[in-house]
């Protein structure tokens, strides 16, 4: 992180990227037109501003802008202005309003998480290149029909609103492929009644021991723990907050509603009488030889996951993993739920072709959908594996002439513009394991 003396003693001259989250901003620091000719990269996140300058368009170089954290009531109409801004960070404020002219022509990236935002202008629509759209945790009662003009929108989060359904075009649109709408009005029923009806046993909290904290993600704490006299386990404790994804109760809903597959980290139990109420899973230990099958995307990548360079994956690997998560697909689309983050990112694998899927963060209830929506929103998952045969391919070893062929025309199949005319998950399975 830089600092605020840094800045004003001239010693970070020429840098594309600024930090200053933290800094105790109550304004916004003149000294950052000094870095206008290389800036391009403008964290401010964790502060205490309210406004930003009229003048902010002076730094014209200026891609990537970060304002989470702040006290901002209303996205600033200035950003409209910043000719090259392409990435929005707004996340935790006490937004209200979105004015008409704050979003700027080249926007792909607009991150509006947990704010009090409740309706969006209709000049959404005029942003043509917006890819990622992350409005979880407002007070969003519609989405503006606009929205159907930004035909290369693939990531939407609009869980944990006030949403009464779901807009009849949506699920047409040709590029979407990762989509949240739990913890809406709509949908919650649906989830309250996964919750009471999971056919799962419960242990209670003072039966566990924790033996350490294995690891933490958006939703929750992991860690080993055990029985008395029993086998360890993995407990995940969920937070109680609002994650990027949507409320942590959707979760676990889906998680009780996911059920048993080969393809997924399956739940033992759930977690009862915690001191403090808090929910939690029992599942499996994952041993040693599993590791995640790539990175989450890049600010670069935007909607695209980030292989490690030196991965090969051997050709009956590819062709395991891909027939295992189809299948993993199949079993969740029967189960009546959306996953909505089918990434290699959520995906565990142990190098010969095992593969475990997990994060139900995103993971939403089909039948709070209308009927004639619902194959459609399971062709957006589809158009998800299809992303993931692409990169299978990518880091692969060359498969047979036949394997490549059936890979490849089914990768072409997944990503077809019209969901209509993709493959279910249940045809993705049945070819892959003949």
């Amino acid at each position: 992180m830089d600092t605020l003396e840094q800045l004003r003693a001239g010693a970070l001259k020429g840098v594309q990227r600024l930090n200053l989250t933290g800094a105790g901003l109550t304004a916004f620091p003149d000294e950052i037109y000094d870095l206008a000719d290389s800036l391009e990269i403008l964290d401010l996140s964790g502060n205490a501003l309210h406004t930003l300058p009229d003048d902010l368009p002076r730094l014209h170089r200026l891609r990537i802008l970060f304002c989470s954290n702040n006290q901002f009531t209303e996205l600033p109409a200035v950003l409209g202005r910043c000719a090259q801004l392409e990435m929005i960070g707004f996340k935790t404020n006490p937004i209200r309003h979105v004015p008409a002219d704050a979003l700027p022509p080249r926007l792909r990236w607009l991150i509006l998480t947990d704010n009090q935002i409740s309706a969006l202008p209709d000049t959404l629509g005029q942003c043509a290149r917006l890819q990622k759209l992350a409005l979880a945790g407002n007070q969003l009662r519609a989405l503006p029909d606009s929205l159907a003009q930004c035909q290369q929108l693939e990531l939407l989060r609009i869980s944990a609103n006030q949403l009464t359904a779901l807009p009849a075009w949506l699920s047409s649109m040709p590029r979407l492929t990762w989509l949240a709408f739990g913890g809406n009005p709509f949908s919650l029923p649906h989830e309250a009644t996964a919750l009471a009806q999971a056919a799962i046993p419960a242990v209670s909290w003072s039966q566990l021991t924790l033996d350490q904290l294995l690891g933490e993600g958006a939703s929750g704490h992991i860690y080993r723990a055990h029985q008395a006299g029993g086998e360890p386990v993995a407990l995940k404790l969920f937070k109680g907050g609002l994650t990027s994804d949507g409320l942590p109760e959707s979760e676990l809903a889906a998680c009780l509603q996911a059920g048993a597959h080969p393809q997924l980290i399956s739940v033992l139990a759930r977690l009862s009488d915690h001191p403090n109420h808090t929910p939690g899973l029992l599942m499996p230990l994952i041993g040693p030889a599993f590791r995640t099958l790539a990175g989450p995307p890049s600010l670069a990548s935007c909607t695209r996951d980030v292989y490690a360079s030196p991965l090969r994956l051997s050709a009956p690997a590819v062709m395991q993993l891909a027939a295992g998560l189809a299948s993993a697909l199949q079993h969740l689309h029967a189960r009546g739920l959306l996953h909505g983050d089918l990434y290699a990112h959520n995906i565990l694998h142990d190098g010969e072709g095992q593969a475990l899927l997990g994060d139900f963060g995103a993971a939403s209830f089909l039948a709070a959908a209308p009927v004639d929506q619902v194959e459609r929103l399971k062709r957006l998952d589809v158009r998800a594996l299809g992303c993931l045969f692409e990169e299978l391919l990518e880091h692969g070893d060359p498969l047979s002439p036949e394997d490549h062929a059936r890979l490849s025309t089914l990768r072409d199949a997944c990503l077809h513009p019209d969901p209509a005319q993709r493959p279910s998950a249940d045809d993705l399975a049945h070819a892959l394991n003949r």
